[in-house]
């Protein structure tokens, strides 16, 4: 049996990875993202992430407060949203697969060192909204 792997994406990294007004409403750009997340749970994101996933998405700021749903949890952080990746991806059992979604290079390099592997934001943006695996990462 394959092991679960849980893939947390930096919400704000990824809303923010394209220009397209996502400042005007941040909290509707999570929601947003995290809607197209759920394609991802039962088919695992190709070339990152074989299914089964456990799909987490960190918000943070204007962002918190967005529900989870149904294949996707939403985390809402207190302060830095990097912070509260870094304590989920500590907090996970040994040995667990996990791929954290983002660009920042700060918090690439503490999640790395945790045992975490690293995927650029257009790994996980749909078609059409600056990304999607066809559009590279």
């Amino acid at each position: 049996m394959t092991a679960t792997t849980t893939l947390i994406v930096d919400g704000a990294n990824v809303v923010g990875s394209v220009p397209d007004g996502w400042w005007h409403d941040r909290r509707g750009a999570a929601e947003r993202l995290r809607d197209g997340l759920v394609a991802y749970d039962g088919t695992g994101v190709p070339g990152i992430a074989d299914p089964p996933v456990e799909l987490v998405l960190v918000v943070e700021g204007a962002a918190r407060g967005v529900a989870s749903v149904d294949g996707v949890r939403v985390e809402s952080a207190d302060g830095s949203g990097d912070d509260r990746i870094v304590e989920l991806v500590a907090a996970l059992p040994a040995g667990r697969p996990c791929v954290v979604v983002t660009a920042d290079r700060g918090l690439r390099a503490r999640v790395e060192a945790l045992g975490a592997r690293v995927a650029g934001p257009r790994s996980v943006r749909p078609a059409g909204t600056g990304g999607g695996r066809a559009h590279g990462r």
